[in-house]
């Protein structure tokens, strides 16, 4: 990783909001991303891809800082896609003249490398990963395929649509059923009688064309960062519900998040690396979050890596960098510097 030394002053514009169903929690990531930066001496602006320049008179009452039980509704995120900016988002000074973009978004176009596509036409430095990248990782099919090609074990699945009669041949009960390009669990259901699952597909089906059906994996959750093409340290999580959902990962109190988690040296070692892995096989950059299931067996299956990962109060990767002696501060302009590094030696 990148020694810790002292980063000069950068012009940062943050990009948050956007149309996606983690609207709210890219808002939420933003505040203590501009609050942070901001405490190094950093000059931050603020857009939302979704309405524009927010002057910073403004962001008291524009961006907030807590997360709901729920996502927005898909009412609410289809008003907003008419107002949404990601063309003209070159045209804005604070984007041109930024000295890097930090990417406070979550899921739909703000990680799915739209705006990444967009972003490299634009010219200036931008945080986490490119455009390859960020689509191959939010679209859990392809994800898994490259996961299973680079030896990171992965549950078995399916792509819908396919007969709840062949489900429980080949999977049995429960499953998952989630949608393929999506992420803080929005959509996803776990199945677990037969009647159940055709309503699951269909809820699925809201949020994204392909649904995908997974082998449900009992066990551990645990997540591991990766910063700079290292792994940070492993978390467990233990949400109050059956699964981490989105009430859970955004609702203080609703999970246990153990950094590091208390695990075998072995067992974390391995999933460091296979994290790494994961994080390689997507062909990522700068930095990401990778979910594991360990099983009561001791086996180790990959759910899925985030190329964005929250960064609200209480998000998992900021909690991995303390672990490691890397406070939010640091980790943030740590972010920022590999992005004007990486475009620094790109080639002309």
């Amino acid at each position: 990783m990148l020694p810790l030394i002292r980063i000069e002053p950068m012009r940062v514009t943050v990009l948050t909001g956007g149309t996606s169903s983690e609207r709210d929690v890219a808002i939420a990531s933003a505040v203590q991303v501009i609050a942070a930066l901001r405490s190094r001496g950093h000059e931050v602006a603020v857009v939302d891809t979704a309405r524009g320049y927010i002057p910073r008179t403004d962001e008291a009452s524009l961006l907030r800082g807590t997360v709901g039980t729920v996502p927005p509704s898909i009412d609410e995120l289809h008003a907003l896609e008419r107002g949404l900016l990601l063309s003209g988002l070159g045209n804005l000074r604070v984007v041109r003249d930024a000295d890097v973009l930090f990417l406070a978004l979550h899921g739909g176009r703000g990680e799915d490398g739209t705006i990444q596509t967009l972003l490299e036409m634009v010219g200036v430095p931008y945080t986490g990963s490119g455009r390859l990248g960020s689509a191959m990782a939010m679209d859990k099919d392809i994800s898994k395929r490259l996961f299973r090609t680079a030896g990171v074990p992965t549950a078995d699945w399916v792509m819908a649509p396919i007969e709840r009669a062949r489900v429980d041949g080949e999977f049995g009960w429960p499953v998952v059923v989630k949608p393929s390009k999506q992420g803080s669990t929005v959509g996803l259901t776990v199945v677990k009688e037969p009647g159940d699952y055709e309503a699951a597909v269909a809820l699925a089906a809201r949020y994204d064309d392909e649904v995908m059906i997974e082998r449900f994996v009992p066990g551990r959750e645990l997540t591991v960062g990766v910063l700079e093409g290292k792994a940070l340290a492993v978390g467990e999580i233990i949400p109050r519900h059956e699964i981490f959902d989105y009430e859970c990962k955004y609702t203080p109190g609703m999970s246990q998040e153990i950094f590091p988690a208390d695990l075998p040296p072995a067992v974390a070692a391995e999933c460091g690396r296979l994290g790494v892995l994961a994080h390689e096989a997507l062909k990522l950059g700068g930095y990401s979050r990778v979910d594991f299931r360990l099983t009561p067996a001791g086996e180790l299956f990959c759910l899925e890596v985030n190329t964005l990962p929250g960064m609200t109060a209480t998000s998992l990767l900021p909690q991995a960098a303390r672990a490691v002696g890397i406070e939010f501060p640091d980790l943030c302009e740590r972010i920022c510097r590999t992005a004007r590094l990486g475009r620094l030696k790109e080639p002309s």
